[in-house]
């Protein structure tokens, strides 16, 4: 019943967000999973979204000036989220103005079962109505420059690990490195070398990072890392971005 209810939310949200972008943007439901080729990347806003924790994150920019005009929000939602995000969103960027949106981001988990599929749901309706790019990174990865200030020098020349253990389940596990100043400058940019995933009962990782959740940074490097990626004119097709369920939402009975 539970899982119904939660198709439904999503359902009902799809269809809302679908029906206000068209209301703003005549035409815009007759879009393709392609990108429109008259829209300019780098004269429009970028939204971004995380949901992987108890807390939905809400940033967005204006692409000419990523830097100086980016706003953004948290709310500790909780269970709630079903009920109040797209009014979290609007309260920072009405729907009025989606239209107007050139790019999005959005958190893919690891995190909560409903909370990362609605935030991921909304993004890919929004980006496919507007036709317009979508970013997806893991959590992990948005959080690994915060915990790799715990690495020694050393350590930090190599990959590391960020995991998480679950209750009953195992532990999730990703791996990142950060790449050389040469090529990111003075920005530290981390790849995702291995994406979130649940380890074998017996597999152990070294140097690990323990996960730990701040959606108000998180999501804010979130924006980054989607606005470096619109300045390069990177693709992003809406339909590659997919949740991260490392285990079954059932969990064990």
């Amino acid at each position: 019943m539970t899982g119904s209810l939660d198709q439904q939310v999503s359902l009902d949200q799809q269809v809302s967000m679908e029906q206000q972008v068209s209301m703003e943007q005549p035409g815009a439901l007759d879009s393709k999973a392609g990108l429109d080729p008259n829209r300019d990347a780098q004269a429009g806003m970028i939204l971004a979204l995380h949901s992987s924790s108890e807390t939905l994150g809400v940033a967005v920019c204006d692409c000419r000036d990523p830097i100086a005009s980016q706003r953004s929000a948290t709310f500790p939602l909780g269970r709630g989220l079903s009920n109040s995000l797209l009014s979290c969103v609007e309260e920072l960027y009405p729907a009025a103005l989606w239209p107007q949106l050139s790019r999005l981001a959005v958190a893919i988990g690891p995190g909560g079962f409903t909370g990362t599929r609605l935030t991921v749901v909304m993004a890919r309706t929004l980006a496919q109505q507007l036709s317009c790019p979508l970013d997806g990174f893991s959590s992990y990865q948005l959080m690994a420059p915060r915990l790799a200030a715990a690495l020694s020098p050393e350590q930090l020349e190599q990959p590391f690990w960020i995991v998480k253990t679950l209750p009953r389940r195992g532990v999730v596990a990703g791996r990142y490195q950060r790449q050389p100043a040469a090529v990111t400058g003075p920005r530290q940019l981390f790849v995702e070398l291995v994406a979130p995933h649940l380890l074998a009962e017996n597999d152990q990782v070294s140097p690990a990072l323990e996960a730990e959740d701040d959606v108000a940074v998180d999501v804010l490097r979130l924006l980054e890392l989607s606005s470096a990626a619109n300045k390069r004119g990177q693709d992003a097709p809406w339909s590659e971005v997919l949740p991260i369920y490392p285990t079954s939402p059932v969990g064990v009975v």
